[in-house]
């Protein structure tokens, strides 16, 4: 467990670099790994004394928590709008990149200041320290490249990686078109992919028996396992407030199939829409029982930079 105590300084320069609303960045802290419920605090105070927190917590890894909070703004720089009011009305304004690349900047000059070092993938290591090859050993004498030792470990290893998967699909090179992951189908696809290697029977769109009137389809079905992942991408805040609702009922169809005794569901939020993911993982996950058969369901958030 690498329980460092974070600077003040680099705690607030955080806070600095981070946009969005308290639901967003609530979410942010809580998938990041950060301690605790959200400090009841003003805004511009709030980020920081939390990350302080999570310095100061013996059963937390400070510097994960830290690297999984400045990922995305590290990793992703924003893209250079065409459709600026100084392009339409010749009205001076402020470049998003440059902003960006001043904030950047003073991040990482704190961190070395302190002694810390960001390297892309949300690793933080102490200066002196030897880079980090792999941030998701598959076990503890695992070498790059090895085979998970289960199933289960190859789920959690190709799920956890969706967003850096994504990543060189969107950010492709100069004149190679650019792939977009706005639906869940575009999630499903890239997944297909990522397990065809591993796994030789999957099959997409497997017919459920008909619950309370209605039918549906399984978006995958892995029969020698006995498994079903069912993937759910977040639209907007209003539909975060029914992706439980819909897994019930999708839980409930699944339960009369003969072949789905695991159910694994995968839930992108790439916008953190999703206010209390670990309230919504410990609602789902768990045993389900039915006279027709017990389920073990399973439930994965995944965010932008997970």
């Amino acid at each position: 467990m690498s329980n460092i105590k974070l600077p003040v300084a680099v705690c607030a320069v955080v806070a600095e670099v981070l946009s969005g609303s308290h639901d967003s960045l609530n979410a942010l802290f809580e998938t990041a790994g950060a301690p605790g419920p959200p400090p009841d605090l003003a805004h511009h105070s709030k980020w920081k004394t939390w990350l302080q927190r999570a310095g100061n917590d013996p059963e937390v890894d400070s510097l994960k928590v830290l690297g999984n909070l400045i990922e995305e703004f590290m990793d992703l720089p924003p893209l250079k709008n065409s459709n600026s009011m100084e392009n339409i009305f010749g009205i001076e304004t402020p470049d998003p990149l440059d902003e960006y690349e001043n904030k950047k900047e003073r991040l990482v000059n704190i961190l070395e200041e302190h002694g810390f070092r960001y390297f892309r993938g949300g690793r933080v290591i102490q200066i002196g320290q030897s880079e980090p090859i792999d941030t998701t050993p598959i076990n503890d004498n695992a070498t790059e490249g090895s085979k998970p030792s289960s199933l289960e470990e190859l789920l959690r290893i190709i799920i956890r990686g969706l967003p850096r998967a994504m990543q060189p699909l969107i950010h492709r090179r100069k004149g190679a078109q650019s792939l977009q992951f706005t639906s869940e189908y575009d999630i499903q696809d890239l997944l297909h992919a990522l397990l065809r290697p591993w796994i030789s029977d999957i099959r997409p769109e497997e017919f459920c028996p008909s619950y309370a009137g209605s039918n549906t389809r399984m978006d995958f079905l892995l029969p020698t396992h006995n498994l079903v992942i069912e993937t759910k991408r977040v639209r907007d805040k209003s539909h975060a407030t029914k992706i439980g609702n819909e897994l019930i009922i999708d839980i409930e169809h699944y339960q009369k199939h003969q072949n789905a005794n695991h159910l694994w569901c995968v839930i992108y939020d790439p916008n953190l829409f999703i206010s209390n993911p670990n309230g919504l993982i410990n609602d789902l996950q768990g045993q389900r029982s039915r006279p027709e058969r017990n389920i073990n369901v399973k439930v994965i958030i995944v965010g932008a930079s997970a």
